[in-house]
């Protein structure tokens, strides 16, 4: 057996030399042959003329008539027939030649490949799908920044497109360094501490057969999630410096390490109900199939956290107190960026297969995904009509994503029918929050924390509700997802439900103190809360030095001219 480079090359310099020799040697026979073949041929024909034929002229027949005439004449196919069979006999011996050229010339024999652990193997078409998927979810940027865009006032939106953006660039670069390693490394029931900075990666991650950096940016473009949804309701009186350094809590060691608790390899909610792990007496685990705990309801509590510690907008009157919500500046961005996240969320839902395989589970998926978005919106759109009695936009939009951040976590276990019906709560739930939020006097301008924080929460319990426990999953993120699941509904008892909701508050209210904690460190600093000038001014011109709009004039509460709100509201 051949081991190295150099004892192949001196095989292949001794060898091939005498290989060589015998294969110019047989060229030259056929050349050999050839040309004495034609030369007979073009002897026998020597002096014979076909003889011409009168019903050709010119261009008037075609070739293939041409050829059919002059088949009919004796010489003309004798002639035919000899060109046929010489190059049919070339063709045969090239074939031949070809055949007995590999052991004419040797292979030397390679080192043996070496033995390939599971996670060694790449399975293309299941990263090809990830891959896609991941884009699908990085595309979400883009909704987000319209969607809070759209709901702000005009003189901050400079400054949210401003955060959007460095956000996802600050989250990118924490998810590489340490956020990774702390969510999906091997650690702890608590926290990860391999992979930092992408270091000694196998080829996939677990399992799965995706490529270990596929997983790497689909997982990335969830962590943005939860960080751009912790921004939204945040926005209109946050300092640009104040929003790095809570971003980098979020990012950075809220998010992931909480995360781990639910998809780590390891997280204590992921061994919960085992003889083992956590709460062993449950009899089964936590189970979150694309994010409606660890990516929403995270995000919804940070946000909350930083609502409250931030405190209302300058201006901002509740409805208790005769006011209410500052009016969006332009529903047309809102609402399409409402529309680019519903798309966007074929790829974080359908994506969480991680298996392009899985056919009839991926296709369920994408279709409860969508049966609950379509519910949520309309749900919305007729419950929250008889306060207004007005068909609000704002309420359809939150409405159609309250639907899609309920149907996160159950998506994979639920039929068409359940997911309506969780959509069309999720609904409900988003109008009730957007209340509750008004009467605690809790500033939230685009709907944040009942959208993401409180679907969320009843996302995840639906799972035990209406789990028809037919299905199980081969290939999601969470370790114990193969077995099915049957809820409360469907004769499961409350064993799941039990799990869901223990699993659930665990995390809301673990990421809700530790995101006040985060809050009011950065408080101290003074940089969380813009002062009282520059939010008077607008965030784009005191943080940035220039309008959305430069074209408009606007009065000192950055809206136009004649608006309802007038300066004498923030004095």
């Amino acid at each position: 057996m051949i081991n190295s480079k150099s004892e192949v090359k001196s095989l292949l310099s001794k060898k091939s030399l005498i290989n060589f020799k015998i294969i110019l040697q047989t060229i030259a026979s056929f050349i050999q042959f050839f040309v004495t073949g034609f030369t007979q041929i073009k002897k026998s024909f020597s002096g014979v003329k076909p003889r011409p034929i009168a019903s050709l002229q010119g261009g008037q027949v075609n070739k293939l008539a041409r050829l059919r005439k002059r088949m009919r004449d004796r010489d003309w196919r004798r002639y035919a027939y000899v060109i046929l069979l010489g190059k049919g006999v070339a063709i045969g011996i090239l074939f031949i030649a070809f055949a007995f050229i590999s052991n004419l010339i040797g292979t030397p024999a390679l080192a043996a490949d070496p033995v390939l652990r599971g996670n060694d193997i790449v399975n293309p078409i299941n990263t090809l799908w990830v891959l896609v998927a991941a884009f699908l979810v990085f595309g979400m940027q883009v909704g987000f920044t319209m969607l809070e865009a759209g709901f702000c006032r005009v003189r901050e939106t400079v400054n949210v497109l401003m955060e959007c953006i460095v956000d996802t660039c600050l989250c990118g670069l924490l998810f590489y360094a340490w956020g990774f390693a702390f969510m999906f490394g091997s650690g702890n029931p608590l926290i990860g501490h391999e992979f930092f900075f992408l270091g000694g990666t196998p080829a996939t991650y677990g399992s799965t057969g995706v490529a270990f950096l596929a997983f790497w940016l689909f997982q990335f473009a969830f962590a943005d999630t939860c960080s751009t949804i912790t921004s939204g309701a945040m926005i209109g009186r946050t300092g640009f410096i104040g929003d790095l350094l809570y971003s980098i809590g979020v990012s950075g060691f809220i998010y992931p390490i909480i995360g781990h608790w639910v998809w780590g390899p390891d997280g204590f909610l992921v061994t919960m109900g085992t003889a083992q792990g956590f709460l062993p007496f449950l009899g089964t685990g936590f189970r979150d199939f694309a994010g409606s705990t660890v990516v929403h309801t995270i995000g919804g509590f940070i946000a909350l956290a930083g609502s409250i510690v931030l405190g209302p907008r300058l201006g901002r009157t509740f409805k208790r107190d005769g006011g209410g919500p500052m009016l969006p500046h332009d529903l047309v961005i809102a609402a399409s960026g409402g529309l680019l996240l519903w798309f966007g969320w074929y790829g974080f839902n359908p994506g969480s297969t991680l298996s392009a395989m899985d056919f009839q589970g991926t296709g369920r998926v994408a279709a409860n995904t969508t049966l609950a978005a379509c519910a949520g919106g309309l749900s919305a759109l007729f419950f929250g009509f008889p306060k207004t009695k007005k068909w609000d936009l704002s309420y359809t939009v939150n409405g159609f994503l309250a639907g899609l951040v309920s149907i996160t976590c159950p998506c994979y276990w639920v039929n068409p029918t359940g997911s309506i019906l969780i959509g069309a709560i999720g609904g409900v739930v988003v109008v009730l929050g957007i209340d509750l939020l008004e009467w605690l006097r809790i500033d939230d301008p685009i709907g944040a924390v009942p959208v993401h924080g409180f679907c969320g929460i009843w996302g995840t319990w639906s799972l035990g509700l209406f789990a028809t426990g037919e299905f199980g999953a081969s290939g999601a993120i969470s370790p114990d997802v193969s077995a099915t699941v049957r809820g409360l509904f469907y004769g499961g008892g409350i064993q799941v439900l039990s799990a869901q909701i223990i699993g659930n508050l665990i995390v809301a209210l673990s990421t809700f103190s530790l995101a006040m904690l985060l809050m009011y460190l950065v408080n101290l600093t003074g940089t969380l809360r813009v002062s009282k000038e520059g939010e008077l001014e607008g965030l784009d011109l005191h943080e940035h030095g220039i309008t959305a709009y430069p074209e408009y004039l606007t009065g000192p509460s950055a809206t136009p001219s004649g608006s309802s709100f007038e300066e004498k509201h923030f004095r």
